[in-house]
């Protein structure tokens, strides 16, 4: 009936079908394009993409963030930053050596203080025998090839949790004014012998003013490793929690770091940043946080010569960690493709807490 219906053009298609089955039409073996470019043959083989691998990361690129607290305690773990802990000074100077002997060249140490050591003007920045330096003294003792650098910021001396001293209203903070307690902080860190240190303030001016403190003490060879393009994020909550820095807003002061630190959706304010503080004298600039920020550290990269470090922070490696915890991801293998893209962006060094255990997979 259906081919009745379709009538002749029914019968032509039945007939086009048997053709087909006994005489198919006669196509090559073996089908191929014509490319003389095949991208796929550098990948070919392990050892041929060793060969073309652009960018290699080496335990040298790091810099290990430690803490640090006063006492003979065991490590204090960082609850919200699984494998970091606050290390005693002792216990400090033991991690470092073992950073030292995986090829780990730098540490950034960050003090965590009593809270009733914390004012409101941050005096114990500039206590002569303040944790940090005794910290630093005693690694330098140890280790005097490792490079130690150090915070520049009132944060953890701070009773209300900003990084200077505030307004006389309390409503922003003082740039001048902390400014110059900052160039005395540098100093005294100097004096400790520190190999760098690091503003992480963002207060206007502060690089040139630190260099020509440092300068006229008689600290030339101290080298600034400056935060230049250091953005409010919202990525630095377990990196307070280990440092025990007071809730923002809480106590006194404004609710936030907006004042100061960079606005997030701003590329050309971050460059500018990274080259004002390169024309004040900084030897090193910084962009942080990291892997939100590969943009910018591309556009600093493009803007300077300088060494660019980048801060892969707190709340990046956290985030790792639980989608890891739950089996979401692989943290091997995030966490390693996680700083080859910092350094792919254009980053010489990178700040992380993988520091360690990426230098002994590196190693292996």
């Amino acid at each position: 009936m259906r081919t009745c219906f379709l009538g002749k053009f029914g019968v032509s298609l039945w007939k086009i079908a048997v053709l087909w089955s006994e005489y198919p039409p006669t196509m090559p073996d073996k089908f191929k394009l014509d490319l003389p470019i095949r991208p796929r043959r550098l990948r070919r083989t392990a050892a041929v993409r060793a060969l073309v691998e652009e960018t290699i990361l080496r335990p040298a690129n790091f810099i290990a963030p430690l803490f640090v607290v006063d006492g003979k305690g065991a490590p204090e773990p960082v609850g919200s930053m699984p494998g970091v802990s606050r290390f005693n000074i002792a216990d400090l100077v033991k991690e470092c050596r073992a950073l030292a002997k995986l090829g780990v060249p730098a540490v950034a140490l960050f003090p965590k203080l009593d809270a009733s050591y914390k004012d409101e003007r941050g005096s114990a920045a500039l206590h002569d025998s303040t944790l940090i330096v005794r910290a630093v003294q005693a690694v330098k003792k140890a280790l005097p090839e490792m490079v130690v650098m150090t915070d520049i910021a009132l944060d953890p001396y701070t009773s209300h949790g900003h990084d200077g001293l505030l307004t006389k209203d309390g409503r922003d903070l003082a740039n001048d004014e902390t400014v110059e307690v900052l160039m005395k902080m540098a100093v005294l860190h100097a004096q400790a012998g520190v190999d760098f240190v690091a503003p992480s303030d963002m207060m206007d001016g502060r690089i040139g003013a630190i260099r020509g403190a440092l300068d006229e003490a008689g600290f030339s060879d101290t080298a600034i490793m400056a935060y230049s393009s250091k953005f409010a994020s919202a990525y630095y909550g377990p990196f307070r929690d280990a440092v025990g820095t007071m809730k923002i807003g809480k106590v006194a002061g404004p609710s936030d770091k907006r004042t100061y630190q960079l606005n997030p959706a701003n590329r050309r304010e971050a460059i500018t940043e990274a080259l004002l503080d390169e024309a004040e004298g900084a030897d090193i600039v910084m962009v942080k946080p990291a892997g939100p920020y590969l943009d910018v550290i591309r556009d600093v990269r493009e803007a300077t010569r300088m060494p660019i470090a980048a801060y892969q922070v707190s709340g990046e490696y956290a985030q790792l960690h639980a989608a890891a915890k739950m089996g979401w991801l692989d943290l091997q293998k995030t966490r390693m493709e996680s700083l080859l893209a910092i350094k792919r962006a254009g980053a010489d060094m990178i700040l992380t807490y993988f520091a360690k255990d990426v230098a002994a997979e590196l190693g292996k």
